[in-house]
């Protein structure tokens, strides 16, 4: 259980190991964050005993992207299912807030549905996108906000997926796209993960996935590493060369 205090695993250096949550909630904007984003984290959590509950505010039906032409309102609903179940996701709650404008809803609805997971299922901790969004998305930024909201009411730590400022670089050079990205002195774990569940997981979205996809070519630069954050509360991890100083940076 727990937060910052207790996120190195045994045998492991800090800033290299997951939390080891029993129980976690994983909460996300629309159909596909679970597995684009956050996908290869859900597998080494489910695959280390965790059991990962998801929470998506959205349908996903304003998708500007529709490879298969398909009624996006039901079939984003099969997708997430099936790439959950992929994942090894325990359960998933799925909304049905309107697609696209989830920073416009009042925030303590969006908490409630929060509270009402960790409560139901005794979550240890919630996993999320970091609050920027990844790609400034303000559906992703809702969700985040209303995670952290009910997680601070409830005491509980949040954890942010996220990308290395490098990567968010070249991605938006490359695609236009506004990734954004961290420094290394703003992360606070760095884990070796396995693509091959998030890989297949992805192939379930058809309705979003083509061989041309930005997620591939993310991948293909992250490799076998995710980079995470705690967003609350606030790290306060030893200092280590790789990350010296852990949730701050300092410039001249």
């Amino acid at each position: 259980m727990g937060g910052p205090s207790g996120i190195s695993s045994a045998g492991a250096p800090p800033g290299q190991a997951l939390p080891a949550w029993r129980s976690v909630l994983a909460v996300v904007a629309h159909p596909d964050d679970e597995t684009f984003g956050l996908g290869a984290v859900i597998d080494a959590m489910t695959s280390a005993g965790a059991a990962v509950h998801l929470l998506c505010f959205t349908r996903g039906e304003a998708s500007t992207i529709n490879e298969c032409g398909a009624d996006l309102l039901a079939a984003r609903a099969e997708e997430l299912r099936q790439a959950s179940a992929e994942l090894g996701v325990a359960t998933v709650t799925l909304l049905d807030y309107p697609d696209g404008v989830l920073a416009a809803i009042p925030p303590h609805l969006l908490e409630e549905h929060v509270t009402t997971m960790t409560v139901r299922h005794g979550i240890d901790g919630l996993l999320v996108f970091d609050d920027t969004g990844v790609t400034r998305h303000r559906d992703h930024q809702a969700a985040t906000a209303a995670a952290v909201g009910a997680a601070r009411e409830a005491g509980l730590p949040v954890l942010g997926w996220t990308l290395p400022a490098a990567v968010a670089s070249a991605l938006k050079a490359e695609t236009g796209a506004s990734f954004a990205g961290r420094q290394a002195c703003e992360m606070d774990i760095r884990v070796q993960v396995s693509r091959a569940k998030q890989r297949r997981a992805a192939l379930m979205h058809a309705t979003q996935i083509s061989p041309a996809a930005v997620l591939w070519r993310r991948l293909q630069l992250q490799g076998d590493r995710e980079h995470l954050r705690w967003i609350w509360p606030v790290a306060s991890h030893p200092v280590t060369p790789e990350y010296p100083r852990p949730g701050r940076c300092e410039y001249p």
